[in-house]
């Protein structure tokens, strides 16, 4: 493998904090480089990496009010007061002088921290992770591609959420930039996509070619033991009773997770059961989590959010409660759920075949075409339950022995193609690209 001992990366995104896909990966490629022997450095609105490896800008988060503002601005999705949109049969956002004006403001402010930060460091390779693919920090975005532009340092643009992937970005008043920016296409940059379907895209959409690397765990590395204690503490915590299946959704409460999905399958299992889902709603609002609320009460089906009750540490304490690792929760799960509609990626199913979990898969384009090719055993449907995918379910459910057979089987699935050892491969032939054979 080629040496990164000379190489001092800087990683570049809006946050780097909490159980995102975004913070999660950049952490597993943050892992593999420095086992490589490259130093790791962060830019970022938000963080939770170390502080002397870190240049934290506040206005780079994308939940800065300022940004904030921006995005009500210029986003029909966002925009709150009418003066934003003039309807002409479809809604068109009109962006304001203002806040052009303020946007190239905030873009001079960060890209001049972008300079501080290279020089503080010495950064001699950026990696973008997501900056510049979903314009949710407009001025940050425009920053980055200037930054390129005039300083020609070698970047890897690690995309995980084009913005046509989303609607919420489709009607816009700054076309303009995200043409420029969304992603840029400097020669300095290597592309990154997480899956194939992205790469078709950005080809047909930019005339931009990217290499597909997609998400990672270490499955050279099984996850380490959980003791009985531990699983019948995290059982209790969630308020579980004897006999009960619990029925695991790991994501956050998103309308594209389908949560709906996941209470109809756990009523229509027959059995008794709870679903537990480990994530807060995060920043896309509290509207789908009232909406689940109600439709699991409506299905009278018991529903646990045990977002406060997860801990990365695992040892907290919150008034007396001891809280749990999501790793605990996972062993402590019967079955996980993932009926995700949209998903760049999949981190959750990756994680749930680390941990060897029966799972229920709704077939969403990016497992269709990347992931069950792979030979991955799941309980899977299309578009909606039935009573193929129940009875398939309670088949798992009833025969321990089929049900290990699967999870040993999709484990050496993701070992053979989502490990950090195929992640290697992928991010020593990047230095190569970026800096020649020398590296």
């Amino acid at each position: 493998m080629a040496s990164t001992d000379t190489h001092r990366v800087g990683f570049v995104s809006t946050r780097f904090a909490g159980t995102d896909g975004v913070s999660l990966e950049t952490s597993k490629w943050a892992t593999v480089l420095e086992r490589l022997g490259a130093q790791t450095f962060y830019f970022s609105g938000l963080s939770d990496r170390p502080g002397d490896r870190s240049r934290v800008v506040p206005e780079a988060f994308f939940g800065h009010p300022d940004i904030a503002a921006i995005n009500r601005a210029v986003y029909a999705s966002h925009a709150s007061e009418p003066e934003f949109a003039a309807t002409h049969g479809l809604t068109v956002v009109v962006r304001p002088a203002a806040v052009s004006d303020r946007i190239h403001e905030l873009q001079l402010h960060l890209k001049a921290e972008l300079y501080a930060f290279s020089r503080q460091f010495d950064v001699d390779l950026l990696i973008v992770e997501n900056a510049s693919a979903i314009p949710l920090n407009l001025p940050l975005g425009l920053a980055i591609s200037e930054f390129i532009a005039e300083t020609g340092i070698p970047t890897i643009a690690h995309h995980h959420d084009l913005h046509w992937e989303r609607q919420r970005f489709m009607v816009n008043g700054v076309a303009d930039i995200l043409a420029a920016a969304f992603p840029p296409a400097h020669p300095p940059i290597q592309h990154v996509v997480i899956n194939s379907i992205q790469a078709h895209d950005l080809a047909s959409r930019r005339g931009v070619t990217a290499r597909v690397i997609p998400n990672v765990m270490d499955f050279d590395r099984p996850p380490s033991p959980v003791s009985a204690d531990a699983i019948s503490a995290a059982r209790a915590a969630i308020g579980m009773e004897e006999g009960e299946l619990l029925i695991l959704q790991p994501t956050r409460i998103v309308a594209r997770k389908g949560i709906e999905h996941a209470i109809e399958f756990t009523r229509r299992l027959g059995r008794p059961a709870r679903l537990v889902i480990s994530h807060a709603s995060g920043d896309e609002g509290s509207a789908y989590e009232r909406r689940v609320l109600e439709y699991a009460d409506l299905l009278g089906v018991s529903l646990v959010l045990a977002a406060n009750l997860v801990d990365e540490n695992g040892d907290a304490r919150s008034e007396g409660v001891r809280r749990f690792t999501l790793d605990e929760l996972y062993h402590a799960a019967d079955f996980v759920t993932y009926p995700s509609q949209i998903e760049g990626f999949g981190n959750a199913f990756l994680e749930a075949v680390f941990h060897r979990r029966p799972t229920l898969v709704n077939n969403y384009s990016t497992y269709e075409v990347d992931l069950r090719p792979r030979g991955f055993r799941v309980v899977w449907f299309d578009e909606f339950i039935n009573p193929g995918t129940i009875d398939q379910a309670r088949r798992l459910l009833d025969d321990p022995v089929e049900a290990a057979a699967w999870a040993t089987r999709n484990y050496e699935v993701g070992r053979t193609h989502f490990s950090f050892t195929v992640l290697e491969r992928h991010l020593t032939d990047l230095l190569v690209d970026c800096f020649g054979a020398e590296v």
